[in-house]
């Protein structure tokens, strides 16, 4: 039994799972060529969350000439996005023994030698990299890093390790919830064109207002990308040249929202009784809002998770290729969209 205090160890965990050290060694060494019953392995990985095991990974180093590490690189440390995506790659990363390390790469950072230093200076074994940057950028920099990388939250051509949500999907379900209530001058804060994010959910966009038979009306999209302050330039230019205003806005992630609700309320817009607010990607951020948001649900963790599992996969030689496309779980429905008022002498 270990001791209160003591530092858990295999035999522990074989212990609380009633298994030979052997089996527990290989699990959680993360041999998938282990004949284990399903759940077996879940036993053994439940038994060393509950004592807090942790490898020792130098020691299987040494043995390897592995670090038994893996890096995820993100533009944003404030986004909520980017919080979801590390907290599922680090319980996949637990569960097949890996340590993951956080490094944070600026937006339009023009250093290709960027992922390379990370690899460098951390010994990671595999990259997964989330980014806002240019496609071709990402590309260049990946490749100097020389080590197996998986592209999340984006889907870039060249680029065979991507998993990616469907966002032209969340933003037709965004959009046709708005079409839905009886909006028809919906506004767009968009990402650039050019990454699959922003063009995916602008097509979102346009394709609910085609399937409605609305105009598109160029005046009523405005570029945000993906900052709260670039949410509020945006909103600002959409209050600026559209009279009458916009009914509805659907801005392209949270945090853009975040940043539109904070110029509608400065200007005493209400939402949602004068215009309706929704967006893509759900969290703590959406139900802390005023009033709280509408979002359409992503599984964001559920993409860190696999996609550190495929990470490894790669790294242990298992699979050559991982691609996958997340498609939206549902729309989450709050008090921030409605009906559009009745227009005036109506």
């Amino acid at each position: 039994m270990q001791k209160r205090g003591a530092v858990a160890t295999l035999s522990d965990v074989a212990a609380l799972a009633g298994v030979d050290v052997s089996t527990v060694s290989r699990v959680l060494g993360g041999n998938k060529n282990q004949r284990v019953r399903e759940e077996t392995r879940q036993r053994i990985t439940a038994a060393a969350q509950t004592l807090n095991y942790q490898p020792n990974l130098s020691a299987r180093g040494l043995r390897t000439s592995r670090m038994y590490s893996l890096g995820i690189a993100v533009p944003q440390l404030d986004n909520p996005v980017y919080y979801q995506i590390i907290l599922g790659a680090e319980r996949a990363a637990f569960e097949r023994g890996y340590s993951l390390v956080i490094a944070h790469i600026e937006e339009n950072a023009a250093d290709d030698a960027a992922y390379a230093r990370i690899v460098r200076t951390n010994r990671v074994d595999g990259l997964l990299v989330t980014t806002l940057d240019d496609n071709s950028a990402i590309l260049r920099a990946v490749k100097h890093a020389g080590v197996p990388f998986i592209l999340l939250n984006r889907k870039v051509k060249g680029v065979r390790n991507c998993f990616y949500f469907d966002s032209r999907a969340a933003a037709r379900l965004a959009t046709q919830h708005l079409i839905k209530l009886g909006h028809r001058r919906i506004a767009h804060l968009s990402g650039q064109v050019n990454p699959s994010t922003g063009l995916g959910r602008f097509a979102g966009y346009c394709d609910a207002l085609q399937e409605a038979g609305i105009p598109f009306d160029p005046d009523l999209v405005a570029v945000s990308g993906y900052t709260v302050a670039g949410g509020a330039e945006a909103m600002k230019a959409i209050l600026a040249k559209n009279q009458p205003l916009p009914t509805a806005v659907f801005p392209l992630t949270l945090t853009a929202a975040t940043g539109a609700m904070m110029v509608l309320h400065a200007n005493r817009i209400s939402v949602p009784e004068q215009m309706s607010v929704i967006t893509v990607h759900d969290g703590p951020m959406a139900e802390v809002m005023f009033p709280q948001l509408t979002t359409v649900r992503l599984p964001v963790e559920q993409m860190g998770y696999e996609g550190a599992q495929a990470l490894i996969d790669l790294i242990d030689g298992q699979r050559k290729e991982a691609k996958q496309q997340f498609d939206p779980i549902e729309l989450i429905l709050r008090s921030s969209t409605a009906a559009p008022a009745p227009a005036a002498g109506s």
